[in-house]
């Protein structure tokens, strides 16, 4: 099962308005693993950007002056995504931007989720959390995901943490280090922001079971509850349904 969970940044809201995609931001897991394979590009949309989205990612004209345009980097990025289920936190803006880039192409791209399935990590908050904040931030919060280096939005560093947020949300862990395991690391847009994971080739935690003695002492321990109390634990009542 390939996983892609991916993140945009753009000029401004609406792909109405003439607004474009300005960073692509791609992190890779496979059987809900994070394989540290990514993509990652930022993109000259020759046009201005909106002083309000400067404001939430930080990147300016002058930075993306050399950057490559979309037409440049549009192959490859559909090559990296193609059958791939994309996870997106609020889809329909991404999922609409970059069919509107494909869109605009000299040549014909389908529609990114016509190749992919996606997964709307916000609709997911909003079913298992209603009525809460179901923000990135929120959820990291919520989750317990360390979201500290996030002073703006950057595209590889949320689509980063969204992957912890995710497997955090469908049950798995991300976030705890057991002794002895090592940690890998994963270097975010930015020189000096990175995140720290566990090493994807550790080796899978040993289950002991029970001794006979072990459980035989569990037992009697049990019945001393009952005679005590002149009943059964409640979790015996529950397993007993």
């Amino acid at each position: 099962m390939r996983q892609i969970v991916l993140d945009t940044e753009t000029t401004g809201l609406e792909t109405s308005q003439g607004h474009r995609i300005i960073e692509i931001g791609c992190v890779e897991m496979i059987n809900r693993k994070l394989t540290g394979n990514h993509y990652h590009k930022y993109v000259n949309p020759k046009r201005d950007i909106d002083e309000g989205a400067i404001e939430v990612h930080g990147i300016t004209s002058e930075f993306l002056a050399d950057k490559p345009v979309f037409d440049q980097i549009a192959d490859e990025f559909f090559e990296f995504v193609a059958g791939a289920d994309l996870i997106i936190h609020n889809a329909p803006f991404d999922i609409g931007f970059i069919n509107h880039e494909f869109a605009l192409l000299k040549r014909t791209l389908e529609p990114v989720d016509g190749v992919c399935s996606v997964i709307d990590t916000l609709i997911m908050a909003r079913q298992k959390h209603p009525g809460q904040r179901n923000s990135l931030d929120a959820l990291c919060q919520r989750y317990g995901v360390d979201n500290s280096q996030r002073e703006l939005h950057g595209a590889l560093l949320d689509a980063e943490i969204l992957a912890d947020v995710y497997l955090m949300m469908t049950g798995g862990q991300t976030n705890l280090l057991l002794a002895g395991e090592q940690e890998q690391e994963g270097v975010s847009q930015e020189d000096g922001v990175s995140i720290k994971r566990l090493d994807p080739d550790r080796k899978p935690l040993v289950v002991l079971a029970a001794s006979t003695e072990e459980t035989q002492a569990h037992q009697q321990h049990l019945a001393m509850i009952e005679n005590s109390h002149g009943d059964i634990p409640l979790w015996q009542k529950l397993e007993n349904r």
